[in-house]
């Protein structure tokens, strides 16, 4: 069982330079649009980017401009829609590319179906292909990656297309897990139990119990399945529900609360939650 970190929900500032804090902005946690409702985006201090969803609109051009690298978990619109948008606001032909770090499947989809030069340019070309604006980086399951003490592994999820979660963790101060789109695999949470430490978990609830067999056929959660898997888990971190269907929201909400551990949090978007060792 992991010890929990302080975890405070709004405001503050960090920055991978201060060495203090690991900062957790949700821009984005619903599983469709209308208002008030945006799509997967997750900011990690202000240069990492998981999932590139309708929240990322918010972000102001300076934090837009901050931003190096995006994780991205899979390749459904609801997650990269506003990835095109950001490539060409932040666009300057001097600027450093943004590196864009996902499946080799996911990555294909990008290149095939949107930076193409029919859906959108293709800025892994331009300004020239020697300097690209946009950099792709494939990665697998398991694969970590260190970016200024930060470690981000990806974590195994089985969704209707090739997809992963991410855990994103610095030793001396605390860690925390996206599930990404996925229902049950005990590959997840094998995954999640052999972390050193886990102190904020978000998983998807996409769908409310009475709709499971729907449920199953896209591969999301439902509260029932689970509150069931959260029975495999040794740590004992904060939950945080995310990517909820509209017009189902209240209703998960409900099936959740008589489930409730006492440290679950469903997410809306615009929360900050800040680790500190």
């Amino acid at each position: 069982m992991s010890a929990h970190p302080h975890i405070d929900d709004w405001p503050h500032t960090s920055s991978p330079e201060s060495g203090t804090s690991l900062s957790v902005r949700i821009l984005g946690a619903s599983g469709g649009i209308g208002p008030g409702r945006r799509t997967t985006s997750i900011l990690i201090d202000r240069d990492i980017l998981i999932d590139a969803g309708s929240g990322v609109g918010d972000l102001e051009l300076p934090e837009l401009q901050a931003i190096r690298h995006v994780f991205l978990t899979h390749s459904h619109l609801d997650h990269v829609a506003f990835l095109p948008f950001l490539i060409d606001t932040v666009f300057r032909v001097d600027a450093p590319p943004v590196t864009v770090h996902a499946l080799p499947d996911t990555l294909e989809a990008l290149q095939r179906h949107i930076f193409n030069w029919v859906i959108w340019p293709d800025f892994t070309a331009l300004p020239t292909p020697e300097h690209p604006a946009l950099r792709f980086r494939a990665l697998e399951p398991g694969e970590q990656i260190d970016l200024d003490g930060r470690w981000i592994t990806a974590l195994p999820a089985r969704h209707t297309v090739p997809a992963v979660g991410y855990s994103v963790s610095r030793p001396d101060i605390g860690a925390f897990a996206f599930s990404g789109d996925t229902t049950s695999t005990r590959h997840l949470w094998r995954t999640l139990n052999e972390l050193p430490r886990l102190d904020l978990l978000m998983i998807e609830t996409g769908l409310p119990d009475e709709m499971d067999h729907l449920a199953g056929a896209t591969r999301h959660y439902t509260p029932l399945q689970l509150v069931r898997d959260l029975d495999h888990l040794r740590h004992r971190p904060r939950i945080a529900i995310t990517h909820l269907k509209p017009g189902y929201e209240q209703t998960i909400r409900e099936q959740l609360a008589t489930r409730n551990n006492g440290d679950m949090i469903v997410l809306s978007g615009n929360e900050r939650f800040e680790l500190v060792g």
